[in-house]
Order: C-alpha cells, then structure tokens, then sequence
C-alpha cells in the first residue's frame, strides 16, 4: 500500500530552472539535421537512425530485471529479479532475499528502449524496516533511444557495503523501487523484501 509519503521519496530531485524539452520520436530526432553528416554519424552511434523504433505504441521502456551482484557471493549463485515474474516479486514478502552483512555489492539493472527516445531516467528505492525508512537510493540511468541491434542496455550504479551487525540483521527490510524520467514517467514501479544475515 502506497502512502503520500512513500509518493514523495519515489520523486526524482530536480535542477532548478532546468524544463525537459518537448518529447519527440526517435524518427523525428534522425530527422532534424539530417543534412549535417558528422551529427548523423553520431546520432547513428546513439542508436537514432529512422526506423530505429519499434510501433510508437506501449511502454517506451520495460525493465528487465533488478540484480544485486557482489564478489563475494558464493560461485554460481546470483541474485536477480525477473520483473515479470510478479509472483517471485511478491513471495519476497514471505521469504526475503538474503543478503550477507558487512559486504560491498552493487545494484544493475536492464532495460530495453521499444520506442522513442528516454530523457533522464533514473531508479530509484527506498527502503524501510519496521515502517521507517533507513535508506535511498537514487542513480542516474541516462537519457537513451531505441538500441541499434535491439539488445537491452545495462547499468551498473556505484557499490555500496550492506550494514552489519546484530541490530541490522533482526528485521525485514522492505525495499520500493522504481525508473522514472525527467517528465515524471513512471515506467516500473515495484516491491520487494530482503534480510540480512551472516551468510548468503
């Protein structure tokens, strides 16, 4: 359940005085400047070439999937999350993930651009033990239009060190995320839980 409270730590921080430009297709930026070769070479390189885009129809981008990497995770064990597969989403709740105390990890996730181009999409969560929130995180994605060969992209954000000890390890953490851009479009929204403990 959503709280206006929890609407407002979802919000991207702003630039003061900065207004997103008026959206446009990928198609109709491959347009503009056509006749200039060197921005064609480079708008080429940036995936925006006419037909670039699928059907300007349906979400301009879906997220793939959350993953939490670390070197210290055991071998061949990984930690990702399908977004489409609500119903691993929602058995978080009853069964968090384990993350080990005390360790650097690093969050990456994958998207794909169907159509359009993005402008400042970031992700964003929050998370919350017992009801107060005791972390956010919120990363740049980058502005992106439709990949040229259709493969998602990929982002990696900074590491972080999980927070160790027995206070941290009692309790579930409950984590809110989401990727939104500049215009406030919201293009994954969801919930997930883990716990802390010793070991992976």
């Amino acid at each position: 359940m959503s709280t206006n409270e929890d609407q407002e730590e979802l919000k991207p921080t702003t630039t003061p005085g900065y207004k997103p430009g008026a959206a446009k297709s990928a198609d109709e930026y491959a347009q503009l400047d056509a006749e200039d070769e060197s921005l064609a070479r480079w708008k080429a390189s940036l995936g925006i070439v006419p037909g670039a885009g699928g059907p300007a129809s349906g979400p301009k981008v879906t997220v793939l999937t959350l993953e939490l990497a670390s070197p210290t995770l055991p071998a061949g064990k990984r930690i990702a999350f399908d977004l489409k597969d609500t119903a691993r989403l929602a058995d978080t709740k009853k069964n968090p993930i384990i993350i080990k105390e005390g360790v650097e990890y690093n969050v990456r996730i994958t998207f794909k651009v169907n159509h359009s181009i993005i402008s400042g999409a970031r992700y964003i969560h929050f998370v919350k033990r017992a009801g107060v929130k005791v972390d956010k995180l919120e990363e740049m994605l980058g502005s992106y239009g439709p990949s040229p060969t259709g493969e998602p992209y990929t982002k990696n954000f900074d590491p972080e060190e999980s927070p160790s000890g027995m206070l941290a390890r009692s309790g579930t953490y409950n984590v809110r995320s989401r990727v939104i851009d500049d215009d406030g479009e919201v293009y994954a929204d969801w919930e997930w839980s883990f716990k802390l403990a010793k070991e992976w």
